[in-house]
């Protein structure tokens, strides 16, 4: 039996997206993950929860030995008061110390940088996704897409194989 009383179950909720950094996906070569939560003013969140964020042109860097997130835009709160937030502003990223020491001994290594993913709710808490990067030049870019589309034009014909479809019939 649950020691836990009845009706404070906590109620576990999926992500919910808010804005991804697609380019990141294609200008790096994603070598790790982390997820990182965000300090935030009161009227950030609310234009978080309207879905009023951009990571075009965000980066993460190290500022005295804590990671800082720089470039996010977050526009200003609609109905905003007293303690407005500036849409660009440097924010703190919220990880555990050794994550942390981790990451900095990564990014120090020459071509690697710190990007943000995606940022997203989960739990009713702003988070970030970050990866460590390293760059990918043009013909890597290249090899990337090319792959990509021979891997979804086989997955194309392997579908129609299960479906009994002979490639290139068309059914009409």
């Amino acid at each position: 039996m649950s020691s836990r009383p009845q009706g404070s179950a906590r109620r576990e909720t999926p992500r919910r997206m808010i804005a991804t950094n697609k380019r990141a996906r294609h200008e790096y070569e994603i070598l790790k993950t982390y997820e990182a939560g965000l300090v935030l003013r009161g009227t950030e969140v609310k234009a978080l929860r309207l879905g009023r964020a951009s990571l075009v042109g965000a980066f993460a860097q190290e500022l005295e030995g804590e990671l800082h997130l720089y470039g996010l835009h977050i526009a200003e709160y609609a109905v905003r008061g007293w303690s407005d937030h500036g849409p660009r502003r440097t924010r703190k990223l919220l990880l555990h110390r050794a994550e942390i020491n981790r990451i900095l001994a990564k990014i120090r290594e020459p071509g690697v940088t710190l990007v943000p993913l995606a940022l997203y709710f989960e739990n009713g808490w702003a988070k970030v996704e970050l990866g460590i990067a390293r760059g990918l030049r043009e013909y890597d870019k290249r090899q990337v897409l090319a792959a990509r589309d021979a891997n979804r034009e086989i997955a194309r014909e392997v579908g129609r194989r299960l479906k009994g479809r002979r490639a290139g019939r068309d059914l009409r």
